[in-house]
């Protein structure tokens, strides 16, 4: 099994040139036992010491290309005003689809390249329009400014979930100073933090290496890294998978679905409900192992682009989890499971049904306690119910795995300069003239501002003592947090934590809790966000200073835009979020975010994990994530070569944390991808791998994105997604995994007659 987990010894062989590399002794690459360096490779004094990041990004770096350009500027925002606008608008329909990162990386390559051909070259004010040919630097720059904010804000929800739950509707001003200050700290703590989470090379950050890889395809870029191996070039490869992708996503994606959702076990037996848990997809354990939709495959994140090491500790979770301890917990009818579906992203009352917090609400909208003791507590299946006992533990594993592993590295990190790093890439980069942590400080102070002003002068039910805590939990575990996904591609979520100590601490409050949750949690995922697109710019050779303007520029544009196109969609759609709207506008995610902000903030967490509760027993998770990580430590300095120094627990229980809205449809595929490929090829065909493993994953990638979005506008958004309604719907490939007790959602157990209802007799 050690062998399994550790890096092929021989990667580098391909290179044929060890005896003329410098080797460097002198600084160490990492201060912690980096499970993803080989120790016994070459390090190379002009490269990196990874062979992912040398296949992806270029060691070169030529300073006079140009990147601050007027063209790349209005490409930018013009991306900036459409993708969000666009993604906002179908963000409260569905079905819906996402313009993503990769697609604004394909379709501006085209059009830079255009405007190089056509445009005039011309001054204005001193400004050439055309600068010449269009560079990698301006294409790096015009992306980063397209997908700095193509995703709906998180805040937007607030506004939508008081607007439709709570009949609150403030104006334009309180919407963009939420809205703004929630984006925007996160950007400042990411800039404070990137002395920590871009500047050291074990900060490898593996997903963006398949947007470097794409780049410098597309650019048609040479460099070493990419190894001496024949066969096609990296653009044709790239082309055949793409169109392959394209064309093949068809299939799964709206000809024949049941490749998608292939829970073929469950055809032999659709009306077996042990048979369907364990082996379906929609509400099984995902024992069907296959499926052929890498949309599927790459919702959790491209298994390409994950290493080995990672992606075994996420399976190794999983099995262990939700193969093993949750049938055992099921069959023995821990927490009533049996009469509810083994798997499910959906809350039941007692009797079986998805729970109705409308039955439970005051006309205020906070809870109605005679309402709630009359109806039903609230119960959760049993993946959903263990999803929150390992969120709990991935966050006290998060932090005393980095007190015992990183700690060296922090403090080492704290007082190194850029230019001091062992890394090429970061001394490339130092000769650029560096953003100063003030302007971050001023970002953070300004935003910070904004914040109390909005909680304060409009009735948000949120104290600024609150909003301080929401900060400080989010810039404490910011590092951390990021540190583990900068190595393993995994992050841990705080969303679970926040609405924990918010439902505690301000019970009974469903606006706070909102809020709390937005500036606790989104504040950490925008800081890591903003931070993964420095570690791009890193290793593109953009001009710091040229990437802050351009990620503040992109970032409110974005979001005033999302708040205009969301103002004028509950002003001029009618029956906007009604469930039965007749163009699909029915908001599936504010439903989502306005149930959570009932059942957290106005039933609240007492009412669940409190002693004496169903779920008091995965507080105890909490112990265990802080324990487990000690074991692992005081082992690995007693045997350091044994492979529990591959065990990271902060990943084993956050990995899985998918789990809902993920099922094992998602984790299963992926295992076996990122076996085959980062641990067989990379192993056997290193070469191979080493040119053609991330353009392989941007392939697949960038083909599933153009499909989704053509069969979205072709087929499913005109005539009220009828066509093909009677035909190719119908048919069996498209039906045969839905007439199955997986994808109704079968309970093992019926709700017996007397009482009428299950689960605990008073609440």
């Amino acid at each position: 099994m050690a062998s399994l987990l550790h890096d092929d010894k021989h990667s580098t062989s391909s290179y044929g040139e060890k005896d003329a590399e410098k080797q460097v002794t002198a600084v160490p690459v990492a201060e912690f036992d980096d499970p993803n360096l080989d120790k016994d490779a070459v390090i190379l004094e002009e490269d990196s010491p990874y062979p992912e990041v040398r296949s992806a990004v270029a060691n070169t770096d030529d300073p006079s290309m140009p990147v601050n350009t007027f063209r790349a500027w209005v490409i930018g925002i013009v991306w900036a005003i459409l993708i969000p606008g666009m993604n906002q608008f179908f963000f409260f329909r569905y079905p819906s689809v996402t313009i993503n990162s990769i697609v604004a990386q394909l379709l501006s390559f085209p059009i830079g390249r255009l405007w190089a051909r056509v445009v005039p070259n011309v001054k204005i004010f001193g400004i050439a329009i055309n600068p010449g040919p269009f560079t990698l630097k301006e294409h790096v720059l015009i992306t980063i400014m397209a997908t700095v904010g193509y995703q709906s804000a998180y805040a937007t929800d607030i506004v939508a979930v008081q607007r439709v739950y709570y009949n609150q509707i403030y104006n334009f001003s309180y919407q963009w100073l939420i809205v703004m200050s929630t984006q925007l700290i996160g950007f400042s703590i990411g800039g404070i933090a990137r002395r920590f989470l871009v500047s050291p090379p074990s900060m490898i950050w593996p997903a963006n290496l398949v947007t470097c890889a794409l780049f410098n395809t597309l650019h048609s870029q040479q460099y070493s890294g990419a190894g001496a191996r024949g066969g096609i070039s990296r653009e044709r490869f790239f082309t055949y998978v793409f169109l392959g992708s394209f064309v093949w996503y068809w299939f799964p994606g709206y000809i024949f679905q049941a490749l998608s959702f292939f829970n073929w076990v469950c055809w032999i037996a659709p009306e077996n409900v042990v048979v369907n848990q364990l082996f379906g997809y929609y509400s099984g354990l995902g024992m069907s192992l296959i499926t052929f939709d890498w949309a599927q495959i790459a919702y959790i994140g491209s298994p390409l682009a994950t290493p080995w090491w990672a992606s075994a500790n996420v399976a190794v979770g999983f099995v262990f989890f939700f193969w093993i301890l949750t049938p055992i917990l099921y069959y023995t009818n821990t927490w009533y499971a049996k009469y509810m579906p083994i798997s499910s992203r959906t809350s039941y009352d007692n009797m079986g049904n998805s729970y109705d917090v409308s039955l439970i609400l005051t006309p205020e909208s906070t809870l109605d306690l005679e309402k709630y003791k009359a109806y039903s507590p609230l119960l959760l299946s049993t993946t959903f119910a263990l999803s929150y006992g390992l969120s709990f533990a991935s966050i006290t594993a998060t932090l005393v795995h980095a007190f015992l592993y990183f700690r060296k590295q922090i403090w080492i990190q704290a007082r190194r300069s850029l230019s001091e790093q062992p890394d090429i890439h970061a001394r490339l980069m130092s000769r650029y003239p560096q953003v100063p942590d003030w302007w971050y400080m001023i970002i953070f102070v300004t935003m910070f501002v904004f914040g109390v002003i909005g909680i304060e002068v409009w009735h948000t039910q949120m104290p600024i003592w609150a909003l301080v805590l929401a900060l400080i939990i989010a810039f404490f575990y910011t590092i951390p947090i990021g540190m583990i996904q900068a190595i393993t591609n995994m992050q841990v979520g705080l969303n679970v934590i926040a609405e924990l100590i918010i439902g505690y601490v301000l019970p009974g409050k469903p606006i706070a809790m909102m809020m709390f949750k937005t500036y606790g949690y989104i504040t950490m995922t925008q800081a890591l966000q903003f931070t993964s697109d420095f570690k791009l710019g890193h290793y593109m050779k953009i001009p710091p200073r040229a990437m802050f303007w351009a990620q503040v520029v992109a970032s409110v544009i974005g979001g005033t835009v999302q708040l205009g196109v969301q103002a004028w969609m509950f002003t001029n759609i009618p029956d906007m979020c009604d469930p039965h709207q007749k163009d699909g506008f029915i908001c599936p995610s504010t439903e989502v975010f306005g149930t959570a902000s009932i059942i957290w903030g106005v039933i609240g967490p007492q009412r669940q994990f409190s002693a004496g509760q169903v779920y008091y027993s995965l507080l105890f998770f909490f112990l265990i994530g802080a324990i487990l990580p000690c074991i692992s430590y005081a082992i690995s300095l007693k045997w350091p070569n044994s492979i529990i120094k591959y065990v990271n627990f902060p990943v084993i229980f956050s990995g899985i944390g998918y789990i809902p809205p993920a099922s094992a449809l998602n984790y299963v595929p992926w295992t076996i991808v990122a076996f085959i490929f980062n641990y067989v090829i990379r192993r056997r065909h290193f070469s191979w791998w080493t040119k053609y493993n991330y353009i392989l994953s941007a392939g697949l990638d960038s083909g599933v994105a153009i499909a989704a979005i053509l069969i979205f506008f072709m087929v499913q958004y005109p005539k009220d997604g009828k066509i093909g309604a009677n035909t190719l719907a119908v048919w069996w490939g498209n039906t045969v995994g839905l007439n199955t007790a997986d994808a109704n959602s079968a309970a093992l157990w019926s709700i017996p007659a007397d009482p009428g209802y299950f689960g605990p007799s008073t609440w």
